[in-house]
């Protein structure tokens, strides 16, 4: 698993960063300002900063570029706003920002942003991918052009693309001759530990596959006797 950077002046956007990476395995360091982003970088030596946008002393453009400069920029970086522009969005990836996400950030977005960026980084990537510049008299269609969003600009127009979801097998046999309570509590047992086994032990993850909260889901994974250690992934 990873080390990564969280720097956001916000204090909620920071606590629910925090909880879901810290969740799916990843230690997680936390910055509310740029001066505390310079410090956390040059102690904890992140290996991908989520760097918010918007901040009262220094903005994370500006971080960015001062990074850049000073030779610093070492590693992904994820770029956050809510109200970012597009002009914002070009500036930062010409800096080396290697993707976006919008505010208010979904779990899936930002997991997958997060999974793209430490594989491409352990492939030894750096920086944002440099596409061939159209040739003379090259006219961009005006329904790509009506199109661009802050995202897509920072990607190339790409999507990312979903992780490869590799689990246990999803058709299980039950004895159905006992009793009711004991063949649904087998049931459900057998179904948390797919969910489980299948999220790489994220409570996250499960939660919101399952639609319960997480807080009941515990309690309930507790009362069935599931191993919550089960499927966990382990960090190098």
């Amino acid at each position: 698993m990873a080390n990564i950077l969280v720097v956001d002046d916000e204090l909620g956007i920071r606590d629910l960063l925090s909880e879901i990476l810290n969740d799916e395995g990843h230690t997680v360091e936390l910055a509310q300002n740029a001066a505390q982003a310079r410090t956390a970088r040059a102690t904890a030596r992140p290996d991908l900063v989520l760097l918010d946008i918007w901040m009262p002393d220094t903005d994370g453009v500006t971080l960015l570029k001062e990074w850049s400069s000073t030779g610093q920029l070492t590693m992904p970086v994820i770029m956050m706003s809510g109200h970012a522009t597009i002009e914002t969005a070009v500036e930062a990836t010409k800096i080396g920002a290697q993707s976006f996400l919008e505010k208010p950030i979904t779990l899936q977005k930002l997991l997958k942003s997060v999974e793209a960026a430490l594989t491409r980084e352990s492939a030894g990537g750096n920086g944002p991918v440099l596409r061939p510049k159209p040739g003379p008299g090259y006219v961009s269609p005006p329904a790509v052009m009506a199109e661009l969003t802050v995202e897509a600009a920072m990607t190339g127009g790409q999507t990312i693309p979903a992780p490869v979801e590799m689990g246990p097998q999803a058709r299980q046999v039950f004895e159905l001759d006992k009793p009711l309570r004991d063949a649904r509590d087998e049931f459900e047992k057998s179904y948390f530990e797919f969910h489980l086994a299948k999220e790489g032990g994220s409570m996250t993850r499960v939660a919101e596959k399952t639609g319960l909260e997480r807080t009941h889901l515990y309690r309930k994974l507790k009362q069935l006797g599931v191993d919550l250690s089960r499927g966990k992934r382990t960090g190098a």
